[in-house]
């Protein structure tokens, strides 16, 4: 088992079901794996970055991976595929690479920033040392009128129409970050821990890329970016 300080895990598939190798098309001039982690690869803090992945052999031809600091792991047969859980992969990284802290992320989150990244590191340490969480997960907050499939109202009286602004908030998990221990990881076999801390990520950085509208979202902000706006 390697040692390595604060770890970075970035698992990473060749194949995609809904959005076809989204992982190495361009974005932005930059395939999409690049955006997140030449973000990781900026955080000093970072020791290790770890891609789990079945498709090494598309990675090793991009000049980021030689860095001292990416560490390629090959997937195992048995946790390849797109029914596995995302935490037996995580199970497989946390048993060989060693970290007092985990820092998980995604390919398909290209505009959360490192400065996001690092208040987050220091929310989540903050909260340890002071009991109150053992893990953290990145939310979009939600403060609008929701509804069941059935019609039902969830947050709200249709018949007493509050504000938006003054509706209980709801929040959504939008899989863009997670901060974990071993030890939590081992108590639960779970990134979300028993006592988690919510972390609100700015909307802009939050996009998730499941579905090809959302392809659309990330060029379209790709673009704007790209003008400096």
């Amino acid at each position: 088992m390697l040692d390595q300080g604060l770890v970075a895990l970035l698992p990473m598939k060749a194949h995609s079901q809904r959005v076809c190798g989204k992982n190495f098309r361009l974005l932005g001039g930059r395939p999409l794996f690049r955006w997140m982690l030449d973000a990781l690869l900026s955080i000093p803090a970072i020791g290790t970055i770890v891609i789990n992945t079945d498709a090494r052999t598309l990675l090793e031809t991009d000049p980021a991976i030689r860095s001292e600091r990416v560490l390629i792991r090959d997937r195992r047969a048995e946790i390849c595929g797109d029914l596995v859980s995302m935490n037996h992969i995580i199970a497989d990284d946390v048993s060989a690479v060693v970290s007092p802290i985990y820092l998980m992320t995604h390919t398909t989150n290209p505009f959360l920033s490192p400065a996001t990244m690092l208040s987050a590191v220091a929310a989540y340490r903050e909260a340890c040392r002071g009991g109150k969480a053992d893990s953290l997960f990145s939310v979009n907050r939600l403060q609008t009128r929701l509804y069941r499939g059935d019609g039902s109202a969830v947050n709200h009286d249709p018949q007493n129409l509050l504000r938006t602004q003054d509706l209980e908030p709801w929040f959504e998990e939008n899989s863009c970050l997670y901060l974990f221990s071993a030890e939590g990881f081992a108590r639960t076999g779970a990134r979300i821990g028993e006592r988690p801390l919510l972390f609100e990520t700015p909307r802009l950085e939050s996009v998730d890329i499941d579905e090809p509208d959302d392809w659309r979202l990330a060029e379209a902000l790709a673009a704007r970016r790209a003008t400096g706006h």
